[in-house]
């Protein structure tokens, strides 16, 4: 006989938890302002980014477009990232996705002619700002 707890059923009859959209290792590093924790976090979890569009649900290689902002005044284009989707203003799109380290160097690999800077938890509690080229020498590090 078994014993233990019945685990919730999700629509669709897959038993797991429900995908939490955050890196509380980065939360935590933004809050201390701690660059070393916060390149740490960025190696080792995901960051949350939002997006134009979500993906494919059919097709785990596609998360959807990122969203940038561009200065309307200078044409400056910024990389907005968020440790807790909790910290995404609600003004930005809502679709929202979990970017792996890998693929977080690779978007900054290939639009790094475009991007001049990079947010962390643009509006709160912590903010911090990079330039593309610090982050991808703290997810290469």
């Amino acid at each position: 006989m078994a014993s233990g707890k019945k685990r919730a059923k999700r629509k669709g009859g897959k038993n797991s938890e429900p995908l939490e959209f955050r890196n509380t290792g980065l939360t935590d590093a933004l809050q201390t302002q701690d660059i070393a924790a916060v390149a740490f976090a960025l190696r080792h979890g995901p960051t949350v980014v939002p997006l134009v569009a979500p993906g494919d649900r059919d097709n785990p290689l596609d998360v959807g477009e990122v969203w940038t902002y561009r200065d309307p005044r200078t044409g400056d284009v910024a990389l907005l990232l968020f440790s807790d989707a909790a910290h995404k203003p609600e003004t930005l799109p809502p679709a929202v996705a979990l970017q792996s380290p890998t693929a977080l160097r690779a978007f900054l690999s290939a639009h790094a002619d475009e991007i001049t800077t990079v947010f962390f938890d643009i509006a709160g509690p912590h903010p911090m700002q990079s330039t593309p080229a610090d982050v991808i020498a703290a997810l290469d590090a």
